[in-house]
């Protein structure tokens, strides 16, 4: 009953405003479907792989966060 309401409120309009209610479902449409089309890149994979004899996981992830907070969490 409500889609019916709707479009008779849409059927309700000047043929001008029907125009803007239709553009305005193409970008809803258009806006949904480019979420889905993006696939993830992983073009940084194995960039730190010379690290991994110096350092831990668990070291790296410390040190990442540091750089990103720009505190050092080195205990002292």
């Amino acid at each position: 009953m409500a889609e019916n309401s709707l479009q008779e409120k849409i059927r309700a309009l000047p043929p001008e405003l029907q125009e803007e209610v239709r553009d305005f479902v193409e970008f809803l449409s258009s806006r949904q479907t480019k979420k889905h089309k993006t696939k993830m890149r992983f073009g940084w994979q194995g960039a730190l792989k010379n690290l991994g004899s110096q350092y831990t996981s668990v070291e790296l992830q410390h040190r990442i966060s540091e750089m990103r907070t720009g505190q050092d969490e080195t205990p002292s």
